[in-house]
C-alpha cells in the first residue's frame, strides 16, 4: 500500500476541527519551523523535496518561490489557487472539505518562507459550501494563535482571507485569478512581467494550488530529502488523483508516483477495474485539457514499456504517443463511449469558458464546436476532420494564456488516435445518431465490436 502523506488522517472522525487535527499531530510542522528554521531554510527544504506544482504545470515549487522579488518596503503576497475548474478534477475540494487545517498549516509555513503577511484563498464559485468550512477553520486557528498577530510569540503576523470566485474556468490561470482578486474582469495578463515580480496589486506574488501548499506540511515533517525518496526521478512525493468515469471505484486516491497506469486502473486498492465488466477504451489522464490516450498507448508506451503514473511517464513520447499528468483528473472511458461525443462536450466547455481576449481562442473554439457538432449529428463531411485539425493547429501556442492550448490538445489527440471513429460518423450519418459509440480502440489483439464493424 502506498505511503500516505496528505490523506493519512482523512479517515479520523472530525479531523476538520482544530482540536482533533491538533491532537493527531496537526501544526507540528509549523512548530518545527517557528522553533528553529529561517525562511531560507524552509525554501531550501522545499527545493530538496523536488515538489512540483500539483495544479497541472508541474513546475518545481521551491524554484518558483526563489524567483519571488524582494524589493524593500513592498509587501509580498501568497495566493492559494483553489479555483479547481478543470473538468475531471476534484482532489483540492476533498482537501478543503475534510482537511482544512492541513491547508491552513501549509499556508502558514509557506507564507512565513516567502515573507508574506497577507494570504488569499481564491476558491471557485461552485464550491459554495466550502468557504464556510475554511472560514471556520481560520477562526479556530486564530483562537489558538496560529494566525493573526505575533503568532506563537515569534513576532510573525499573518492573516488569511477567503475570496469566492464567480465560476470562471479562466480564473484558474494565475494572472486571471489575480485580476479577479483585484476586483477586475478575470482576463489573463501578458507575461512578462511575471507575478513573482509584479502580481497582486503590482507587488511580488506567488500563486500555488491547494495540493501543492498542503504538501509543504509533510515535507517539513519528514524532511525534503526523505520526501524526495518517494516516487521516481523528478516525480517525487505523492500525488492526489481524482479518478472518475467508467471505473468500479471512483474517488480521490493518494499514490506514490512509482506505480503503473495499469496498476492504478485495475488494482483493488485504487480504481478496481472497468465498471460493469466492460473493456477499457481510452483515458484522459490529467484533466480535460490533456490529450486522450487509447488503451494500447495508455497501458504501455510506444516502446512497449509499462506507462508510469509520473510526469515523465505519462508524457513519454510527447503528445504523439503520450499525454500529461496535469492536474490528476483521471477520466476513464469504456468500450461503449463515443470519442466524438466526448470531444464535442469538451469543445463546448472551452468555447463557453474562453475569455474572448485572443482571436484564435475566441473564434477558433467556436468553430471547433460547430464542426464537431455537425460530425456528431450526422451532418459532417470528410473535409471537416482536416478542418478541425487545421483550426486546432492555429490556436495552439497563439494565445496569451494556456486556455487555447487546453482547447486544442484534446481535439488534436482525438483525431490522431481515433480518426476512424470520426470517419465512421461521417460515413454513417443515420447510424451515428442512434449509437453511443463509434469504432472502439482496444489494446491489441482485442477486436472491434461486431456491430460497429458490420456498420462500416
Amino acid at each position: 500500500m502506498a505511503r500516505k502523506l496528505l490523506l493519512d488522517k482523512a479517515h479520523i472522525e472530525n479531523i476538520r476541527y482544530y482540536d482533533v487535527y491538533r491532537a493527531n499531530g496537526g501544526y507540528a510542522a509549523a512548530e518545527k519551523v517557528f522553533k528553529g528554521m529561517s525562511p531560507e531554510q524552509v525554501v531550501e527544504e522545499v527545493k530538496k523535496s523536488g515538489l512540483r506544482g500539483r495544479g497541472g504545470a508541474g513546475f518545481p515549487t521551491g524554484l518558483k518561490w526563489s524567483f519571488l522579488a524582494k524589493p524593500e518596503g513592498v509587501p509580498r503576497y501568497l495566493v492559494c489557487n483553489a479555483d479547481e475548474s478543470e473538468p475531471g478534477t476534484f482532489k483540492d475540494r476533498y482537501l478543503m472539505e475534510f482537511l482544512p487545517h492541513l491547508l491552513i498549516e501549509g499556508l502558514l509555513i509557506s507564507s512565513f518562507a516567502l515573507g508574506a503577511h497577507r494570504t488569499y484563498i481564491y476558491i471557485r464559485g461552485e464550491y459554495a459550501w466550502i468557504p464556510d468550512i475554511l472560514e471556520e477553520a481560520i477562526e479556530e486557528a486564530k483562537r489558538n494563535n496560529w494566525l493573526g498577530k505575533n503568532i506563537q510569540g515569534t513576532g510573525y503576523d499573518l492573516e488569511i482571507y477567503v475570496q469566492r470566485g464567480a465560476g470562471a474556468y479562466i480564473c484558474g490561470e494565475e494572472t486571471a485569478l489575480i485580476e479577479s482578486l483585484e476586483g477586475k474582469r478575470g482576463n489573463p495578463r501578458i507575461k512578462p512581467p511575471f507575478p513573482a515580480v509584479k502580481g497582486l496589486w503590482e507587488s511580488p506574488t506567488v500563486v500555488n494550488n491547494v495540493e501543492t501548499l498542503a504538501a509543504v506540511v509533510p515535507i517539513i515533517n519528514i524532511g525534503g530529502e526523505e520526501y524526495a525518496k518517494i516516487g521516481i526521478g523528478k516525480s517525487t512525493g505523492t500525488k492526489l488523483i481524482s479518478a472518475c468515469g467508467n471505473i468500479n471505484k471512483p474517488g480521490v486516491y493518494e499514490i506514490g508516483m512509482d506505480i503503473s497506469v495499469e496498476e492504478f486502473i485495475y488494482s483493488d486498492e485504487y480504481c478496481g477495474g472497468i465498471a460493469n465488466g466492460k473493456r477499457l477504451k481510452a483515458c484522459i489522464p490529467g484533466g480535460s485539457s490533456v490529450p486522450i490516450l487509447p488503451a494500447n498507448l495508455l497501458l504501455k508506451t510506444a516502446k512497449g514499456e509499462p506507462r508510469m503514473m509520473t510526469y515523465e511517464g505519462l508524457n513519454d513520447g510527447g503528445f504523439v504517443t503520450g499525454s500529461m499528468l496535469g492536474s490528476g483528473g483521471f477520466i476513464v472511458l469504456d468500450e461503449d463511449q463515443c470519442v466524438v461525443r466526448n470531444t464535442l462536450t469538451l469543445a463546448r466547455f472551452y468555447h463557453h469558458e474562453s475569455c474572448g481576449q485572443c482571436s484564435p481562442c475566441r473564434e477558433g473554439t467556436g468553430w471547433m464546436k460547430r464542426v464537431l457538432n455537425n460530425i456528431e449529428n450526422g451532418k459532417g463531411k470528410m473535409s471537416d476532420i482536416d478542418l478541425l485539425w487545421d483550426i486546432q493547429r492555429k490556436i495552439e501556442g497563439n494565445t496569451i494564456c494556456p486556455l487555447g492550448d487546453a482547447a486544442a490538445w484534446p481535439i488534436a489527440a482525438a483525431i490522431r488516435h481515433f480518426r476512424d471513429e470520426f470517419e465512421w460518423h461521417v460515413l454513417n450519418p443515420e447510424e451515428c445518431l442512434k449509437r453511443n459509440y463509434g469504432l472502439a480502440h482496444y489494446a491489441d489483439p482485442l477486436p472491434v465490436p461486431a456491430a460497429v464493424a458490420a456498420a462500416v
